[in-house]
C-alpha cells in the first residue's frame, strides 16, 4: 500500500533511501503508532526526513498522497468555522472608506473583548459585529482600514492582529538560481583567511620547496583559503512575505553557498523577544532574542530580509504583534541589533518605488538609519560594499 508513497517522496525529490523505508514499515508491523493519520505523519517523517530544509517537500508529498485530509487546527470554541466563511464582498467608495472611523490599538483590542463576549450568532455585510464582507474592524472579507482578521485570507493587508492558526514555510536551501548575479554580488563582502588544518596542497610552496632541495618532491600543504566573514541572516517569512517566497528562496541559496560562517533565524514582520530557526515548530523550538545579542560577536554582519509591510503598530506598540501580546515593541529589538551591531542592512523586495507609500517602511527605515536596499542587482551591491567597509 505504501509503495506509491515512497515514490511519490522520491519524485518529490526528497532524500529517502529504501533502508529508512523498510524500517517504517517495521515500525508499523510491530504497532508502535495508533491508527490516525497525525501518528503516521510524525512516524514517517522522523524516520524518512534527515534535514530540516526537506520538511516543506515532505509535507506537499504527504498531502499529495493522502488527498482529502484536513490538517487540524485548533479552533476557538467561541468562534464557529462557518462563521468566518466569506460569503459577501463589499466595494466602497473611497469617500465610504475615509469614513469609516479608525480605533485605535488599544481601544480595537477592548472591543474585540466585548463582542465576543455578547455575540452569540453569525453576522456578514455588517458595521459592528464579528463577521465577514462589513466595514467592522473583525473578521475577514470587509474594507475596515484597521482591524483584527479572524480568519479568511488576506486582502487588503491592513490588520493590526490575525486570529488563525497559520503554518509558514521554511526556504529552501536547495533552489536552483535562475542567474548567478545574485552570487556575484554577494562576493563583495569577503575577507578570507586560511584556517584549520593544512589539507590543501601549497602548489607554488612545493615547486620552490622542490627546487630547493635538488630536485626531490618536497610536498608542502596548507589550510583551505575559506571566506572569514560571519553572518546572521534574519528573515521575515508568512503573510505579505508569502508575495516574494521565490526571490527570497533564491538570495537565501546564494548566501548558503557564498557564507559558509552564516547563521539564520526567521521572525514575522517584525523581531520581538524570540525567533525560531524552523517554521514547523517555530511554537515549541524559540530561541530568545537575548541570546543571539549576546552569543555573536560585534563584527558580526547583519541582514535583515522582509518587506517591512504590516501595520505601524507592529514596530512602534507593545502588544503590536498579529499572534501573541509582545511586552516590548518591535522598535526597541531593531535598535537593540543596530546598537550591538555596527554592521547591519535591510534588504526589501519590495519595489524601491512604492516605499514612500507604505507606512511602516518608512519607519522601519528610520530605524535602520536608511539602510535599506531592494533585492536588485544594484541594491545587494550597495548593500554588500556598506557592509564591508
Amino acid at each position: 500500500m505504501l509503495i506509491d508513497f515512497f515514490f511519490i517522496l522520491k519524485d518529490a525529490k526528497v532524500p529517502v533511501s529504501i533502508k529508512e523505508f523498510l524500517l517504517l514499515l517495521e515500525g508499523l508491523q510491530r504497532g508502535v503508532i495508533g491508527t490516525s493519520v497525525d501518528d503516521f505523519y510524525v512516524i514517517s517523517r522522523t524516520i524518512l526526513v534527515k534535514d530540516e530544509a526537506n520538511y516543506d517537500k515532505f509535507d506537499r508529498a504527504f498531502g499529495l498522497y493522502f488527498k482529502g485530509i484536513n490538517t487540524i487546527f485548533e479552533k476557538n470554541p467561541e468562534i464557529p468555522l462557518e462563521w468566518l466563511k466569506k460569503r459577501l464582498e463589499r466595494e466602497l467608495t473611497p469617500e465610504q472608506r475615509a469614513a469609516i472611523e479608525k480605533f485605535g490599538y488599544e481601544k480595537l483590542m477592548d472591543r474585540l473583548k466585548q463582542l465576543l463576549e455578547e455575540q452569540k450568532e453569525r453576522h456578514e455585510g455588517g458595521n459592528r459585529w464579528i463577521g465577514t464582507g462589513g466595514t467592522s474592524p473583525f473578521g475577514n472579507g470587509g474594507t475596515n482600514p484597521e482591524g483584527i482578521r479572524i480568519g479568511g485570507q488576506s486582502q487588503r493587508r491592513s490588520a493590526v492582529k490575525v486570529w488563525e492558526a497559520r503554518a509558514f514555510k521554511d526556504y529552501d536551501t536547495e533552489r536552483e538560481l535562475g542567474t548567478r548575479n545574485i552570487k556575484v554580488a554577494l562576493r563583495r563582502l569577503r575577507r578570507f583567511a586560511r584556517q584549520g588544518a593544512a589539507e590543501e596542497l601549497a602548489l607554488d610552496a612545493t615547486i620552490k620547496a622542490t627546487a630547493n632541495n635538488a630536485g626531490y618532491l618536497d610536498i608542502k600543504m596548507q589550510p583551505e583559503r575559506k571566506n572569514n566573514i560571519k553572518v546572521l541572516m534574519l528573515l521575515d517569512v508568512g503573510g505579505t512575505m508569502d508575495d516574494h517566497i521565490e526571490q527570497v528562496e533564491e538570495l537565501f541559496s546564494a548566501a548558503k553557498t557564498e557564507f559558509k560562517n552564516m547563521e539564520f533565524f526567521y521572525f514575522h514582520n517584525c523581531v520581538y523577544d524570540y525567533l525560531w530557526k524552523n517554521n514547523h515548530r517555530r511554537h515549541s523550538e524559540k530561541f530568545p532574542t537575548w541570546d543571539l545579542l549576546r552569543k555573536y560577536p560585534a563584527d558580526t554582519k547583519i541582514i535583515f530580509v522582509g518587506d517591512a509591510t504590516m501595520s505601524p503598530y507592529e514596530i512602534l506598540q507593545p502588544g503590536g504583534s498579529v499572534e501573541y501580546n509582545n511586552e516590548e515593541a518591535g522598535a526597541t529589538w531593531i535598535q537593540r541589533f543596530t546598537s550591538h551591531f555596527p554592521k547591519y542592512v535591510w534588504l526589501n523586495p519590495e519595489p524601491e518605488g512604492i516605499w514612500q507609500y507604505r507606512q511602516s517602511i518608512d519607519i522601519m527605515r528610520q530605524l535602520m538609519s536608511n539602510r535599506m536596499f531592494p533585492i536588485t542587482l544594484s541594491g545587494l551591491e550597495q548593500g554588500m560594499r556598506l557592509l564591508s567597509k
